[in-house]
């Protein structure tokens, strides 16, 4: 009797073990799932509107299967759209894909985002001062 209790609670035991860990790599994966988002709108951010000669930013850059910062093998693209009601904002549509098991896996989602100029330039402008 006592090896049978003792036998239902080790497989009790060990079950939740196993689920423990598949919940741990879950979670693993939208972690990092969220950190590549962040990072393809910082990308986008800085990149999407192109740095015009007059110091502007110019209408948005197609963007089809860039790399991902710091996410090896997974690429995504962009479409921005501008707001008829405002010129300055503009829909972007983005596509991220990426290899899974053999199988190209996408998930899409859309931002909004302000045609300005690039945080980085605005702090290059402020911080370094041009040669005479």
């Amino acid at each position: 009797m006592a090896m049978g209790i003792l036998t239902l609670g080790l497989s009790a035991v060990l079950g939740l073990f196993t689920f423990g860990a598949a919940l741990g790599r879950r979670a693993a994966l939208q972690s990092a799932a969220a950190a590549s988002l962040d990072g393809v709108v910082a990308d986008l951010e800085e990149t999407l509107f192109p740095l015009q000669a007059d110091g502007s930013a110019g209408e948005p850059a197609a963007i089809v299967d860039r790399a991902v910062p710091h996410a090896p093998g997974v690429v995504y693209s962009a479409e921005a759209t501008p707001n008829p009601g405002d010129p300055l904002e503009y829909r972007v549509d983005v596509e991220v894909s990426w290899q899974s098991a053999g199988v190209r896996r996408v998930r899409r989602f859309t931002t909004l985002l302000l045609r300005e100029v690039p945080f980085g330039e605005r702090m290059r402008e402020r911080l370094v001062e041009e040669p005479d």
